[in-house]
């Protein structure tokens, strides 16, 4: 069963149930005739957050179309609770490693954040979307990260909810580490990690940031990290 396909299904397209039918995007069907070398009367498995994982197989199979028979459910829907990771976009390539891994590692949502040293404002939810979609089939998670409009820092943290932690990573800060918080805190709620752009947080963005209720300031050590580093290592921490 693992060596078998794992695509995920938008909701849009239709319910994953027994004998339902179900239409195939043309990137699947690309992916599956062209890449994978299958064809129709092949098995694969088909999942979302809604409707859980499925076994399916190919009905029909084209170019650039195609279509899908549910057959039996594999696993059932369930919650995958996880932080929210709030981050300063870096060149493309890093934050493509950002938005890949921080699917992995079971975020539950990506909150660009703009700073006053962020290198670009530039977000390509559309490919974000396509990155988290691939790394969620590879790593067996129902779910896909929400991926949010971008804002800027003071924006977020004014609407920010004080009973909800915000942990902000601050290099060479005087903090505790996020085990240390983890420990003290017990059960809650999955936190937000906010990582701050290479160059890191202004010295007004960081007093901002410490007056903030709900914001608590970690370090993740003694090392000055790269940004994507540091959003994978806080990341990490948090599972």
């Amino acid at each position: 069963m693992q060596d078998l396909p794992r695509l995920h299904a938008d909701p849009e397209q239709g319910e994953l149930a027994a004998g339902a039918a179900l239409p195939m995007p043309p990137g699947q069907a690309h992916y599956l005739g062209h890449v994978m070398r299958r064809q129709a009367g092949d098995p694969v498995r088909l999942f979302n957050a809604r409707d859980g994982e499925w076994r399916a197989r190919i009905e029909t199979l084209r170019k650039d179309r195609g279509g899908f028979r549910i057959e039996a459910m594999l696993r059932p829907p369930a919650p995958e609770p996880g932080p929210t990771l709030l981050f300063a976009p870096l060149k493309r390539d890093a934050t493509d490693l950002v938005v890949r891994m921080a699917t992995e590692l079971g975020a539950s949502g990506l909150q660009p954040v703009i700073t006053e040293r962020t290198n670009t404002a530039r977000i390509n939810a559309d490919r974000w979307r396509a990155i988290a979609t691939e790394a969620a089939e590879q790593c067996e998670r129902l779910s896909l990260p929400a991926i949010a409009a971008p804002l800027h820092l003071p924006d977020l943290l004014g609407g920010w909810d004080p009973d909800r932690p915000l942990l902000a990573a601050i290099e060479r800060a005087d903090a505790g580490t996020i085990e240390g918080w983890r420990a003290a805190a017990g059960e809650t709620s999955p936190p937000a990690l906010l990582i701050g752009p290479e160059g890191g947080f202004s010295a007004a963005e960081l007093a901002l940031l410490r007056s903030r209720p709900g914001v608590i300031a970690v370090t993740l050590g003694a090392r000055i990290l790269r940004a994507e580093t540091a959003a994978l290592a806080g990341l990490a921490c948090l599972l």
